[in-house]
């Protein structure tokens, strides 16, 4: 569920001169074509307006991935989830399972969190700041790359849920000259199904970002560089990870509150849930403080050797597909929030997009789900974020890397060593949240990354 801008290159080397965690090992909102998800055929939409509120890609059940989900949307949230620490028995297996995924990551460090309604359990790994030796310390804040499209799906639903906007608009109401938008949906363009082409796939957009990463980009211009080679397929006949799709939602979301999205994110969102420390940066490069510095081998100047020190390039180019800053805390508070809906959505809006997934992608209404897990990953060069709840046992788990370079056998993401221990290729918060997550009895199996 991430989406990545890197152009695909095999990378090996010998040991390099930032020492990562273990493998020593693609953008998120940001996306190269290997960290994205699979394109999948499903069912074409018969209208550009269904009949009813179901999803509009229904390749096989589509809503099977989250059992119960009445329950799930009506699950109160326990009082000691987030004041009481987790039993210690529960702590060594997370810590262990940390330790071992770490050693399998291509990152400096991570930061990880696991809140079940026993209580809360976070923690810090690795190093923030190779030049220094800094260690990684809970409560620093990184970019969070693609779950920024949680939040713009979050609040479209919003907007439905008001009369404002309808999921089965279509994208011509609000957002003229996209080819075929007489016919796709907004639904279409939340499931990543609409045949809009992403722009991190242009050359027109690498070619300039990754000799400039420092260049600021708009929307209009990140839009009109995705319809130029678009259409990419028939409207609802496949599906195709574009942040172009996630960008024009951003427009539609100004488009119907008449105030920029970063206004809409703090009224709508970030204020519900007390998110105080998460943020919009626009064009500012400088993340808030504290922050570790992120590492990629994305651009012009990155090699295996010396992997590009990513901190301060410009975010504007993930826009609402993948621009927004955060912390563990927020995350976490966040997760939870997104899978049942309580704070931001009403139970029965919170229930029609728990019922929306795809059955092959596995991609519904702006985010993901595997076997109960619903959420999404992130990554902007520099940085890689898992966020995602499990419907089965109201669990959170949050991982945040300073690093978004894979491990593994990963024929087209650029990796540092080649690492023969790990077949299955993975960028390091996907890896950790992996073994997190087997920790707790309900292992979460994430969509090959290649």
């Amino acid at each position: 569920m991430p989406s990545s801008l890197r152009r695909a290159r095999q990378c090996t080397s010998s040991l390099p001169v930032i020492v990562m965690a273990g493998a020593l090992v693609a953008l998120a909102a940001c996306s190269s074509s290997s960290s994205s998800a699979p394109s999948t055929t499903v069912t074409p939409a018969s209208t550009a307006r269904p009949a009813n509120n179901t999803a509009t890609t229904t390749a096989s059940p589509a809503s099977t991935c989250v059992r119960n989900v009445d329950n799930v949307v009506a699950t109160p949230r326990a009082a000691a989830s987030s004041t009481n620490a987790l039993p210690a028995d529960l702590v060594a297996r997370l810590d262990a399972a940390a330790r071992t995924s770490l050693d399998d990551a291509a990152t400096p460090g991570v930061i990880v969190g696991v809140r079940t309604p026993q209580g809360t359990w976070t923690a810090a790994y690795g190093i923030a700041d190779p030049a220094t030796n800094a260690p990684m310390v809970v409560g620093m804040h990184t970019r969070i790359g693609s779950v920024t499209k949680t939040f713009t799906g979050t609040v479209i639903m919003q907007l439905a849920q008001q009369g404002k906007l309808s999921l089965d608009d279509v994208i011509d109401e609000y957002v003229p000259g996209v080819p075929n938008g007489n016919r796709i949906t907004l639904r279409m363009l939340a499931n990543m199904t609409s045949g809009v082409a992403s722009y991190t796939r242009s050359p027109k957009f690498t070619d300039v970002f990754f000799t400039r990463p420092e260049t600021v980009f708009n929307p209009d211009e990140l839009i009109a560089i995705g319809l130029a080679v678009s259409p990419a397929f028939e409207p609802g006949a496949r599906f195709d990870y574009s942040n172009t799709n996630t960008v024009l939602l951003g427009k539609v979301i100004e488009k119907v509150t008449a105030r920029p999205v970063a206004e809409v994110f703090q009224e709508q969102v970030f204020a519900p849930l007390g998110l105080r420390s998460t943020s919009w940066p626009g064009t500012k490069t400088n993340l808030p403080e504290p922050y570790p510095q992120g590492f990629t081998l994305q651009g012009e100047a990155a090699s295996p050797d010396h992997p590009s020190n990513a901190t301060n390039w410009n975010p504007s180019w993930g826009w609402t597909a993948g621009e927004l800053v955060s912390d563990l805390d927020d995350l976490l508070t966040y997760g939870r929030a997104l899978g049942t809906g309580q704070g931001l959505l009403e139970a029965a809006t919170q229930a029609e997009r728990l019922r929306s997934f795809p059955g092959p992608a596995g991609y519904g209404i702006a985010m993901g789900c595997a076997d109960g897990w619903v959420g999404h990953t992130g990554e902007l060069p520099g940085y890689n974020t898992s966020v995602f709840y499990d419907t089965t046992s109201d669990t959170t788990v949050v991982v945040q890397a300073n690093s978004d370079i894979a491990s593994g056998s990963c024929p087209d993401s650029p990796t540092l060593t080649d690492d023969a221990r790990q077949s299955v290729c993975s960028s390091p918060a996907t890896r950790v949240f992996v073994g997190l997550s087997k920790a707790l009895g309900h292992p979460f199996s994430p969509p090959p990354q290649t």
